[in-house]
């Protein structure tokens, strides 16, 4: 199966972030992807950060889908949209997946979240696989990933091939300028590693095209190392061919909750 990993630049406005959005899954669909993944809250961008984030309200929240749901049927592509939902709750992250008729097969909330980000959304409380094809997979979002490894062992145990990481790590406006894969900031490529590696599955990281960008855009195969990734930084999609039969899954499969149960 051919996937690709999307990685635009933070958009100014709503036209501005679906015009990258667009270009992007065509340049998907010309590679032959089935399947595009977009960053973590994409649309409208990611509070809390070092930008701007523009206007956002439940007329932008669907005229977005439209659209999306448009080039999704128009280029026969499956596509993980990273966006904010709004609730009422309050808003939440998640990645709205729309099957290549362009319908919506489902959204995955955030459900961990960084303590930075309480004050800006509110989590979500359900986890579900999605299916392309006959291959299943799932979707993490950013510090679930990094930081809660049950959440990519979740999908892992229940059959998913590849785990999705719609993420945002890094900077617009200072830090590191970082070159190659795994130096000077290792904690990030290490975590993609083991998510892949501790479950036997392929993990797909998807990043912003952030100036100061702290991890890349990554494939990351089930033996654990970097298929392949986009350079520090630079807008463009990753794309890329995974084995199904190489995501076995083994390790998560092991996986035997009957066997936490507290001592009494």
């Amino acid at each position: 199966m051919i996937i690709a990993l999307a990685s635009p630049r933070v958009a100014s406005s709503l036209d501005d972030g679906l015009d990258r959005i667009k270009r992007l899954m065509s340049e998907a669909s010309a590679q032959g992807a089935e399947i595009v993944c977009f960053p973590e809250a994409y649309i409208p961008g990611m509070r809390g950060q070092d930008f701007e984030v523009y206007p956002f309200d439940e007329t932008h929240q669907e005229r977005a889908l439209q659209a999306v749901a448009e080039w999704a049927r128009a280029y026969s592509l499956v596509t993980i949209l990273g966006m904010e939902k709004i609730t009422e709750a309050g808003r939440q992250i998640v990645a709205v997946v729309f099957d290549a008729r362009g319908q919506i097969q489902g959204y995955q909330t955030k459900n961990q979240l960084d303590p930075s980000e309480d004050r800006f959304y509110v989590p979500g409380n359900t986890r579900r696989l999605f299916e392309i094809n006959g291959v299943k997979f799932g979707v993490a979002i950013c510090h679930e990933g990094w930081r809660y490894p049950e959440t990519v062992r979740w999908a892992a145990a229940r059959g998913a091939k590849i785990v999705f990481h719609p993420q945002h790590t890094g900077n617009e406006k200072a830090g590191v300028r970082r070159t190659k894969w795994g130096e000077d900031g290792p904690y990030y490529e290490k975590a993609m590693m083991m998510r892949a590696l501790e479950n036997t599955i392929y993990f797909g990281s998807v990043n912003y095209a952030l100036r100061f960008q702290e991890s890349p855009t990554s494939l990351i195969a089930p033996s654990g190392q970097c298929q392949a990734y986009l350079p520090y930084g630079e807008e463009g999609v990753l794309v890329q061919e995974i084995i199904v039969e190489q995501a076995t899954g083994m390790l998560a499969k092991r996986y035997a909750p009957e066997r936490y149960q507290e001592f009494k």
